[in-house]
């Protein structure tokens, strides 16, 4: 598949790398080609405006900061019938400190299908660090990503582009559902940076 990545820091890069040798056609979406060059040749990803980058793409994955998220996602255009990954967390500063400041009656995941109505957002690669996106082998299972969206195809799309990263792809439900994913990314930043269990770890689903 060509697979688009617009943001590069962190997430974009550790999914990047992720991909790696996976068979894609990488692209990164950036604003200046000589900021992302080092990482553009660890991955043999292509680089392109954000734009360029997301047109044709089979999937596009928004890897941005959220304060930044909307301006960014306009630029695309409307995506119609695209396949459009939302591994972004709406964290901001709050009467409690850093955490989620959207919760309950909406979720970032469906603001973004609220600017992109015509494309096909999943909300998904938003429930572990970088450093686990980018290397998975490492884990003794399997660790699970949970993914929502309202399309039962572009959600299948993207499970296969989840088990390439290595990880159990288990379907959340319709797009709403994020409303309970980013809460759940909320508990392994909680248990990796608060409680100091650190970043190398990620949940799994065990049956019995």
């Amino acid at each position: 598949m060509r697979i688009a990545i617009i943001g590069t820091g962190n997430v974009g890069g550790a999914i990047a790398r992720g991909l790696t040798g996976k068979g894609h056609d990488l692209v990164l979406g950036a604003c200046d080609p000589a900021k992302v060059a080092t990482l553009a040749a660890e991955t043999g990803a292509q680089v392109a405006s954000s734009v360029a980058a997301a047109r044709g793409a089979d999937i596009v994955i928004l890897a941005l900061p959220w304060g930044a998220a909307e301006a960014a996602v306009r630029d695309l255009g409307d995506m119609a019938g695209q396949i459009v990954v939302d591994c972004m967390n709406p964290i901001g500063r709050t009467a409690a400190g850093m955490g989620l400041t959207l919760g309950h009656t909406t979720s970032g995941g469906e603001i973004v299908q609220g600017w992109l109505p015509r494309a096909q957002v999943v909300k998904t690669l938003n429930q572990v660090g970088a450093e686990i996106m980018a290397d998975t082998a490492r884990l003794p299972h399997p660790p699970v990503m949970f993914m929502a969206g309202n399309d039962t195809d572009a959600k299948g799309k993207v499970g296969l582009m989840l088990t390439d990263l290595g990880f159990e792809a288990l379907d959340a439900g319709d797009i709403t559902k994020a409303r309970l994913l980013e809460p759940f990314a909320m508990v392994w930043i909680n248990q990796a940076l608060m409680r100091g269990k650190g970043r190398n770890w990620a949940f799994a689903a065990v049956e019995g």
